[in-house]
């Protein structure tokens, strides 16, 4: 089946490098916020996807839009920061706005939550996440520190923009008292040892109740 959508959730090289492999005059529609999408317009890189057949979205936060049919989606800010390239001397790793958001998926009195980025789950994410039917939520670091422990590289999870799994302000602790239908960690680091079948964080963040994301997998709420 040809794409229909693409929804842009952030502006990082990771989440639109993919673009460039749908530059087949593949007609589509790309959604994102304006932020983003002025990020995306910046760089000439883009103008592959020809702008007579790739209709660009701007969208509003907090407001809904059908993203196909009968599938309704509403983008919304979480903690999160620029992509690299654009960062400056100083870097605010918690901003809240347009560069990174979070997207509410609503289809048939059910919802599901995508959140692959985020830095910080604050009071007002909680309380909107709160009876979610399905979560998708940022897995990219077991340990805040791992990639400098495992000598690849500098920068930490918090540096980076991304709660990581463990520890008393990681997210399996955050969401352990949350009403949450099902839970899925995705958007994980190579270097995350929760990848791993048989391993002991992998072990453990199933007994908290988070499933490991798979390429491929599907879900049906």
């Amino acid at each position: 089946m040809p794409v229909q959508s693409v929804l842009v959730t952030n502006g990082d090289i990771d989440h639109v490098a993919g673009l460039l492999t749908l530059r087949e005059m593949q007609p589509f529609s790309l959604f994102a916020t304006n932020g983003i999408h002025d990020v995306i317009a910046e760089n000439p890189i883009f103008d592959a996807l020809n702008a007579s057949v790739v209709k660009r979205r701007p969208i509003l936060l907090n407001e809904p839009f059908e993203l196909v049919t009968n599938l309704t989606a509403t983008l919304f800010p979480v903690p999160g920061k620029v992509p690299l390239y654009l960062e400056g001397d100083q870097v605010q790793t918690d901003l809240v706005g347009e560069q990174t958001v979070g997207v509410a998926l609503r289809t048939q009195g059910k919802t599901a939550y995508y959140i692959p980025g985020c830095a910080a789950l604050t009071p007002e994410l909680r309380a909107q996440l709160e009876g979610a039917n399905l979560l998708f939520f940022d897995g990219t670091l077991w340990q805040n520190d791992e990639m400098v422990r495992a000598g690849l590289g500098q920068k930490t999870g918090k540096r980076m923009g991304h709660m990581s799994m463990d520890g008393p302000d990681g997210s399996i602790a955050e969401f352990a008292n949350m009403q949450i239908g099902r839970k899925v960690f995705v958007h994980m680091n190579n270097t995350n040892p929760v990848l791993r079948p048989g391993s002991t964080e992998n072990a453990r963040a199933q007994a908290k109740g988070w499933t490991i994301g798979q390429d491929g997998m599907e879900i049906t709420l």
